[in-house]
């Protein structure tokens, strides 16, 4: 059976890894987090003094240091889960913080780092089997996938929905600023020069506000099944 390529799109905070990872894992197919590649690499930019006080980039200094920035994922045997590591070290936690979230946003709006990420998210899903998320999969990645989904829901819900992850981990949380920094990347992500966040015109949408996990993947499922089909 020919395996394809799931291009799932959309606002932070609103699932997407979620059903993706759980997507992937059901069907047997490689699944690639491309937010946790851009957070990586803000940890890296935050670890190395690469943001100055007023939190813009020293950008010369990123390109410089950007071929020593790796990112890989591994399967997690406890959580049947890729987790995300930088340079060997595993970040899933630390990419999640509230202090990445703040400064993933301009991170990823720099060209040339969109075009080393998207370089390396291309080479990861030759020949399909691939399931990956992101904000510029199904319009600049994998323009040519054969199931695209732009996912979404209010920024109240998706603020609660990173309130709780953050407090289940034992991480501080606050939902004011939780909110305002969704807001915030919602406005950056939508209005940035390169790869900006729409939907593609062949794109299914799904606003996820009021569905559980159980029926988000019983939807995908769906649609999955449907766009494999149609590719025979």
């Amino acid at each position: 059976m020919k395996k394809i390529t799931i291009a799932i799109d959309g606002h932070s905070s609103c699932g997407k890894s979620t059903m993706a990872k759980d997507l992937a894992r059901k069907v047997g197919y490689i699944y690639v987090d491309t937010g946790a590649m851009y957070r990586s690499v803000t940890l890296y930019a935050l670890r190395h003094g690469i943001f100055r006080e007023d939190g813009t980039i020293i950008e010369d200094q990123l390109l410089a240091q950007l071929p020593d920035i790796h990112i890989t994922f591994q399967l997690n045997q406890q959580t049947g889960r890729p987790d995300t590591y930088l340079n060997g070290e595993c970040v899933e936690n630390e990419i999640r913080s509230l202090e990445v979230s703040n400064h993933v946003s301009p991170i990823a709006a720099i060209g040339f780092v969109r075009e080393a990420m998207v370089a390396q998210q291309q080479l990861m899903g030759q020949g399909g089997g691939v399931v990956m998320d992101g904000r510029d999969i199904g319009t600049v990645v994998f323009p040519k996938a054969e199931l695209k989904v732009f996912v979404t829901a209010t920024a109240e819900v998706r603020a609660q929905r990173r309130f709780d992850e953050l407090q289940q981990k034992g991480m501080p949380a606050d939902y004011s600023d939780i909110l305002k920094n969704v807001q915030e990347r919602d406005y950056i992500d939508s209005h940035r020069e390169v790869s900006p966040l729409v939907r593609a015109d062949d794109a299914l949408l799904l606003d996820n506000s009021n569905m559980t996990i159980p029926e988000q993947s019983e939807w995908l499922m769906q649609r999955f099944n449907e766009a494999v089909e149609r590719s025979r």
